[in-house]
């Protein structure tokens, strides 16, 4: 029996046992950070913590990195000025602020996660990459992933099925134009779907989305086409949600991202568990946050059981390791209020 979701809370059948429906997915191999995600190890009838993670290892730590200046609205985007632009004219400062993350951001970070021998997953604006396409494919060939989260910089969740499914496939169109790579996973502004988001990713081809908080390990949850992946995501360890330019204290940050780290680590003995951190460019690209970082992952990179990992490996690792991996059978979001099948 698979693990049921009810409406506004959760049932619980079973946490770990399989659900043997639902047509299986080939996945394409987008290259890997760790050549272990696609050649797992056998795994036994019964789940022990040797198979959580390739190569046994204790923890995922799976960091996020948004590629989205360039795709916001000139007028009225959301930045570190309190005041709202008047009458729809271009705000030039806060454009400029996006506009960080193009110059400074993502190179100091690119850099950053090189230092530490470590692969991402790049959510990217379709329109941010048209517009800066060489960044786009930098970030690619260094070997992260290219990941979607939109035409623009806004919410789509409104939108009827033609205009929602024509918004993700001129990303992805936008995305392999510049890059190559054709992406599997898909991140909403905000994380706000609707309710046939899921379905309409699967047809396009996505194995995974990151649009639920619900947990810290990757599930399933099946869809009409098939199993498809949620590699959850967070709000605490979100650096636009938690800690904003307003009251930034980077002692308290780090000690934020140890504690979770210690915490998870220390759980990851007996349960399968996955720390996710996620970067914007124009956020933690500035100096004095990537020095914070760098102490945070030079700590955690002391650890030799600990897999640094994209989303793609993750969601590929989750499909291949089905006897630890929950598998949650949801009704319509119209009843249980969570990301599910429309149908």
């Amino acid at each position: 029996m698979p693990e049921t979701d009810h409406a506004l809370g959760a049932n619980q059948v079973s946490r770990r046992e399989v659900l043997v429906t639902g047509a299986a997915l080939t996945l394409p191999v987008i290259g890997s950070a760790d050549a272990a995600s696609s050649n797992p190890t056998k795994e036994s009838a019964m789940p022990n913590s040797t198979l959580f993670w390739p190569n046994g290892a204790r923890l995922a730590v799976s960091f996020s990195l948004m590629f989205e200046a360039g795709g916001q609205p000139i007028s009225g985007a959301g930045g570190v000025i309190p005041d709202p632009i008047q009458q729809g004219l271009p705000d030039l400062p806060t454009n400029a602020f996006f506009q960080y993350g193009v110059y400074e951001g993502i190179p100091r970070l690119l850099d950053l996660f090189d230092k530490h021998r470590m692969k991402v997953s790049s959510f990217m604006i379709g329109q941010a990459v048209e517009k800066i396409p060489d960044l786009a494919r930098e970030i690619v060939r260094r070997g992260h992933e290219a990941a979607a989260h939109g035409r623009t910089w806004e919410n789509s969740y409104f939108l009827d099925a033609d205009s929602e499914r024509r918004f993700i496939s001129d990303d992805v169109e936008s995305i392999v134009k510049a890059t190559g790579q054709h992406p599997i996973g898909w991140n909403a502004y905000w994380m706000r779907n609707s309710l046939r988001t899921l379905d309409i990713l699967q047809s396009l081809g996505f194995v995974y989305h990151i649009d639920e908080p619900s947990r810290d390990e990757p599930f399933i949850v099946p869809l009409k086409g098939g199993n498809f992946v949620t590699v959850p995501y967070t709000f605490h360890m979100n650096d636009i949600v938690s800690f904003p330019f307003v009251g930034w204290n980077a002692a308290a940050y780090e000690q934020a991202l140890r504690d979770e780290f210690d915490q998870l680590y220390e759980e990851g003995g007996h349960r399968r568990r996955m720390m996710v951190v996620s970067l914007h460019d124009r956020i933690s690209g500035h100096a004095n946050r990537v020095r914070s970082l760098d102490r945070f992952l030079t700590y955690a990179r002391s650890k030799s059981d600990v897999w640094f990992a994209r989303k793609d490996e993750i969601a590929r690792w989750a499909l291949s390791s089905p006897t630890v991996t929950p598998v949650v059978k949801r009704g319509p979001p119209t009843i249980t209020g969570l990301p599910g099948s429309a149908a």
